[in-house]
């Protein structure tokens, strides 16, 4: 806060609003030099429930305030670790086939703040790779992708897929707990009000789903460092002496 009790952007903050800005310019030639058939989406990751800031073309129907979906939840899942997605299938809930990159976008920090993501709409060419299916090898089926205007959707989508149809009075508390470590995984708890959503779907209390959350996140970072602890402890590689002739040979 500075002395008028106004918040302060960090200068990392203040890189990434000037590179989404700048991104923001070009999106609109870029799409319409792509053709009609193209869309382009410019995220901002620090407000997870309206990422998108700008987007011109019309295949997934986005506009500004639009939610991410589960793939940049995924995305935001991996932190620092987080790569590039390239030409990878997805299918809107009207049905189109739509094939998606998404470019992960960095401070100099190498934090992740945004993305850029260029949709095309496949279908009509797919409907054609059918009748010479000779020529571009097996059928890849795509994935369902929940491009939604409000985040619960997204949530709501990841809860229908761990699921699978299985009902909340069914789930033991073993089921409760690989589903709550399936959407910590897939980003979804990075979304603020998330664990009330997915409590009342897995038929428990708010508390509860904490709890489970916890237990999990705790036993990852344990086993993180049991596996760091016994890398540690492993002796060196002995070296026999037929090791050293054929390491003389090949330097030789």
């Amino acid at each position: 806060m500075d002395q008028r009790g106004r918040r302060t952007r960090r200068p990392s903050d203040r890189e990434a609003d000037r590179r989404l800005g700048a991104i923001a310019d070009i999106i609109e030639p870029l799409a319409r030099s792509l053709g009609a058939h193209c869309e382009i989406v410019l995220h901002d990751y620090r407000i997870p429930d309206r990422s998108v800031i700008a987007v011109a073309g019309k295949v997934t129907e986005r506009r500004v305030g639009s939610a991410m979906s589960e793939i940049g939840l995924s995305i935001l899942a991996q932190g620092s670790a987080a790569q590039h997605r390239l030409n990878y299938l997805t299918k809107a809930p009207n049905g189109r086939v739509i094939n998606s990159s998404t470019i992960v976008l960095r401070d100099a920090n190498r934090r992740v703040f945004g993305a850029l993501c260029i949709n095309i709409d496949v279908t009509e060419l797919r409907h054609a790779a059918r009748i010479l299916d000779t020529l571009i090898g097996e059928d890849i089926q795509p994935k369902l992708t929940t491009f939604a205007d409000d985040i619960r959707d997204v949530i709501d989508a990841s809860l229908r897929d761990e699921l699978d149809g299985r009902s909340a009075v069914t789930l033991s508390r073993n089921d409760r707990l690989e589903i709550i470590r399936a959407l910590d995984a897939r980003g979804v708890f990075n979304v603020k009000r998330a664990v009330g959503r997915v409590a009342a779907a897995l038929g428990v209390s708010r508390a509860t789903a904490y709890a489970c959350l916890q237990t999990i996140r705790e036993e990852a970072v344990g086993g993180a460092r049991a596996a760091g602890r016994a890398a540690a402890a492993a002796p060196p590689p002995r070296i026999g002496p037929d090791d050293g002739r054929r390491r003389s040979l090949v330097n030789g």
